[in-house]
């Protein structure tokens, strides 16, 4: 834990520090030392919250990027149940900072718990295995409803550049069928050079993108989930459309960062406008990259 009740008030650790647990009243101790990250720890016992993890470097410098009155708050359920939440801002909305990997079952049981929780996950162990390819446009762009995206990997490189189908040849083509964008793969097949005005007039962030060997509870989650490959923007996982797409938005860290103190819905962050002094939008070019960080 970051933080203790020493008389009263919260306070960091420190050399030869004693407090109490603010969840559950017991005594904790301070570690301290040349080679570990200052924090509190249990008198005898590991802790109160089954959903304690090992802090890392990583998960104290996010949870230090907000106020201390938003760092380990207690959330408490209708029924009693209490647990700690890794970040709680003044607008309600709870970040869990995910370094450790994370079974399906306890995924769900904090996604109910919370309800209003968003997911920054370290992806630094597994970026080598994350590609970012081609631009998609956005998907509620007149170009992306006639569109639907051949599913881009390492080794299909044609689509990893940007390969489509059209539904409006797919309907003119096969009047017997009933086209949607979810049974459509068949047909011509476009490369992305034909639009690429197109797409780059309507891009607000989306690309394809291929993780081998996916951790896979991070696909089914029902939260937000946003990845961080330590540089400044956040990978969010999202499904592109009715296709069933699966693709990433790019959010610049200092946007989540603002929408996440004033949105109260997690389900709002990067999708309203806010001017924030400094901040630049981000574009790529159109060609596919090995995501290099």
């Amino acid at each position: 834990m970051q933080y203790a009740l020493v008389d009263g008030a919260r306070r960091e650790a420190f050399t030869g520090g004693r407090g109490a647990c603010p969840n559950c009243g017991a005594t904790t101790i301070a570690k301290c030392g040349p080679r570990i990250l200052y924090h509190w720890a249990h008198v005898g016992r590991r802790s109160c919250d089954p959903w304690w993890e090992n802090e890392t470097e990583w998960h104290r410098a996010w949870k230090n990027l907000f106020p201390a009155a938003c760092r380990e708050i207690s959330h408490v359920a209708p029924d009693g149940e209490i647990h700690r939440a890794d970040i709680k801002t003044p607008t309600g909305i709870v970040i869990e900072v995910q370094h450790s990997a994370m079974t399906d079952a306890e995924r769900i049981a904090r996604e109910q718990f919370y309800g209003n929780l968003v997911w920054v996950i370290d992806g630094r162990g597994f970026r080598d295995n994350f590609d970012i390819y081609h631009l998609l446009p956005d998907p509620a762009s007149e170009l992306a409803q006639d569109i639907v995206w051949a599913k881009a990997s390492r080794p299909m490189q044609g689509a990893a550049h940007g390969m489509f189908f059209r539904l409006s040849e797919g309907r003119r083509d096969y009047p017997e069928r009933a086209i949607t964008k979810a049974n459509l793969q068949f047909g011509e097949l476009h490369g992305i050079h034909e639009i690429r005005t197109e797409v780059d007039q309507t891009y607000r962030g989306h690309h394809q993108y291929d993780w081998v060997r996916p951790r896979r509870t991070w696909l089914d989650a029902t939260c937000p989930v946003y990845i961080d490959f330590g540089n400044d923007h956040l990978v969010k996982l999202e499904t592109y459309d009715d296709s069933g797409l699966r693709c990433i938005f790019l959010v610049a860290k200092r946007k989540f960062l603002h929408d996440v103190m004033v949105e109260s819905d997690a389900r709002a962050i990067a999708t309203r406008f806010y001017p924030i002094a400094g901040h630049k939008g981000f574009r790529s070019g159109s060609d596919p990259v090995r995501w290099a960080l």
